[in-house]
């Protein structure tokens, strides 16, 4: 069950079709994990975004004046992404400055990441809309992040969200929202998240056939 960059495509569209991020979240909290759910203010750029990789982390700061090589651990971070990565981005809560765009939406694309999760803002949001690009931000802003916030380390464990991330977790975000899942509990998160989801099925077949919910609940156990 547990995906690698090489091999977890396949599982990562299976995951899309069949899983969504309560259901991830529901199997989460019965592992023990129940602090896995980022802020509910990080949201998708666009409706039917969904995302799902491997954590490539980045960590940004505000600065005040402009560094002697600007952007450059940001380029390095999102040259490092390899097929299958989520660019995971915290700017420690800076209104001031919009980390992501459309360029480095495309660059990121182009080497087969999945999408990025910024716990900040982006710019030139039309565009990765109309790209299709998966994206889940905290805002929008034009502002340009040079000279205004500087990234300062990558594939380092960080928090974004409210949630302790560290690189090659597992992320899955959707409408609802974005969780991470520990690569230490990976293979037990995935296999309670399909299982239930496939019972929930079960469940809302017998409901929309006139079970109450009452009944249904006793019955499978499951809301």
């Amino acid at each position: 069950m547990k995906l690698s960059r090489e091999t977890g495509s396949e599982r990562y569209e299976e995951m899309k079709e069949k899983l969504f991020s309560a259901v991830i979240a529901d199997a989460l909290d019965g592992c023990g994990y129940r602090d896995q759910i980022l802020r509910h203010d990080i949201r998708p750029l666009y409706p039917g975004a969904v995302v799902v990789g491997r954590a490539l982390t980045v960590l940004s700061v505000d600065v005040y004046e402009i560094p002697d090589e600007p952007y450059k651990l940001e380029l390095e971070a999102v040259d490092a992404l390899k097929p299958g990565d989520v660019l995971v981005a915290q700017t420690n809560g800076t209104t001031r400055s919009s980390l992501w765009g459309e360029l480095l939406s495309t660059a990121a694309e182009v080497r087969g990441a999945r999408g990025a999760v910024i716990d900040g803002f982006t710019r030139d949001s039309q565009a990765i809309a109309d790209m299709g690009f998966p994206l889940f931000v905290r805002g929008i802003a034009p502002y340009d992040s040079k000279g205004r916030s500087d990234v300062i380390a990558y594939n380092t464990p960080i928090d974004c969200g409210g949630v302790k991330v560290f690189p090659g977790d597992l992320v899955f975000g959707d409408f609802d929202g974005v969780v991470v899942v520990p690569r230490a509990a990976e293979e037990e998160v995935l296999k309670a998240a399909f299982e239930k989801a496939a019972e929930e099925k079960e469940v809302k077949q017998a409901l929309q056939n006139g079970m109450s919910a009452t009944a249904a609940f006793e019955k499978y156990g499951i809301l």
